[in-house]
């Protein structure tokens, strides 16, 4: 019998004593997604370790404005802003 291949829950990018620095915003960018929000653990395929340390690096980055909290994109719904075919005028 062929032996069956498994997909480890662990994302072999980041071994385990890795250390996700709140100042490398390249790499915590990684698990932000558009709107802001934090990517959750089931699909970061991160150890549980691994994402609350993720989170606080995230969050510590925020507060130190080098990630955003959000993103324009998502508060516009990603539509550019519709702009008047008449110029404006004052009269």
């Amino acid at each position: 019998m062929k032996k069956q291949s498994f997909r480890s829950k662990f994302r072999s990018d980041f071994p385990a004593d890795y250390h996700f620095d709140y100042k490398d915003a390249h790499t915590l960018g990684k698990f932000v997604i558009e709107g802001g929000k934090i990517v959750p653990s089931r699909i970061s395929k991160l150890s549980s370790s691994q994402q609350r340390a993720v989170t606080g690096a995230i969050k510590r980055a925020r507060n130190l404005a080098l990630l955003p909290i959000g993103s324009d994109a998502y508060d516009r719904g990603a539509f550019v802003e519709p702009i008047s075919p008449q110029p404006f005028k004052f009269e």
